[in-house]
């Protein structure tokens, strides 16, 4: 007994000093902290509060009884089940993985590449042109970009017009089920890749210049300082953001594919967002319904962030966690 209350005492005695230094540190830094109690605020309240509402996914939601007053379904899990039932949900959750691979594999390497070019340009202001230029698009939005694409590819469009003039005959682009998603893979790149850039160009610019000077030494030509200098001191920065895209996978192109499909186009590119956006406010509301499946999404999101965390590891890379 006197050594159990012993090791009781010196548990305590650790504990109050581990509480100590940590108000120690926070006293010390007590302004970072300030600076950063906004952000942290900001995400406490609606990143993580709102997830409570996350029980509507078991339950048979009334809006007039709120989400606490709604009862549980019969069985709990009767939304998945009606989830995984829904011919319309399984054809959408297959086409949203083939999707979020493909924005991956046509996406991901178009700004390496850019700001690997970008970096060998010696004007300096012909550099800084381009990049303003390839930047530009990110700044509008879907809505602008759906109404050029109207204007280029519609059936009296630019590029019909100049099919008609030619002698043949105009084809429908935008309501075409084979076209409509490489056209957004396009678009895609076209809207994103000048801002995703501008991380590599950061992390190109830390480079030691010192390396590039060994290397001209040695006999590099532009060719192998891109490959043995650049390329790796922006691969982990990559490897970080191929994760992160990853984690998001079942979230591409919601905004875009809204915008830029129609009624004819509208199977060949539907998405679970899309689909969850349709069943909740175009059709007869399923709040349960509509919520077990942004769960279920979620989740799917996640544990493709873990294996490509896990994969980057295997490779060598350090990963997020």
């Amino acid at each position: 007994m006197t050594n159990q209350a012993g090791a009781l005492r010196r548990q305590r005695r650790s504990f109050s000093q581990v509480l100590f230094e940590l108000w120690r540190l926070i006293k010390k830094n007590r302004w970072t902290y300030l600076f950063l109690l906004p952000g942290i605020a900001f995400v406490i309240l609606f990143c993580y509060g709102p997830m409570y509402g996350l029980i509507i996914a078991f339950k048979d939601y009334k809006i007039r009884q709120g989400i606490l007053g709604s009862p549980f379904s019969t069985p709990f899990y009767k939304n998945f089940q009606d989830m995984f039932g829904d011919k319309k949900f399984v054809a959408a959750f297959f086409n949203t993985m083939r999707m979020g691979l493909a924005y991956i594999i046509t996406g991901f390497p178009s700004p390496i590449l850019l700001a690997l070019l970008l970096n060998e340009l010696r004007g300096k202001l012909f550099k800084n042109s381009l990049q303003v230029i390839y930047t530009f698009p990110n700044f509008l939005s879907w809505v602008i970009v759906s109404g050029l694409m109207t204007t280029i590819f519609s059936g009296e469009g630019l590029i019909n017009t100049l099919i008609t003039q030619s002698g043949g005959k105009p084809y429908g682009f935008l309501t075409s089920e084979q076209l409509i998603r490489p056209l957004l893979y396009t678009t895609s790149i076209w809207k994103g890749t000048g801002w995703s850039a501008i991380l590599y160009l950061a992390g190109i610019a830390g480079i030691n210049p010192e390396l590039y000077e060994a290397a001209e030494v040695d006999g590099a030509n532009r060719f192998h300082k891109m490959l043995y200098i650049t390329w790796p001191e922006i691969k982990s920065t990559a490897v970080i953001l191929l994760i992160l895209s990853f984690g998001g996978i079942m979230s591409k192109g919601y905004d875009q594919i809204l915008n830029m499909t129609n009624a004819v186009t509208r199977d060949a590119a539907e998405t679970i967002d899309t689909y969850i956006y349709r069943i909740t406010f175009l059709d007869r509301p399923k709040y349960g319904f509509s919520t077990a499946i942004g769960l279920s999404k979620s989740i799917i999101n996640f544990i493709f962030l873990l294996l490509a965390n896990k994969l980057a590891k295997l490779m060598g890379e350090g990963g997020i966690m």
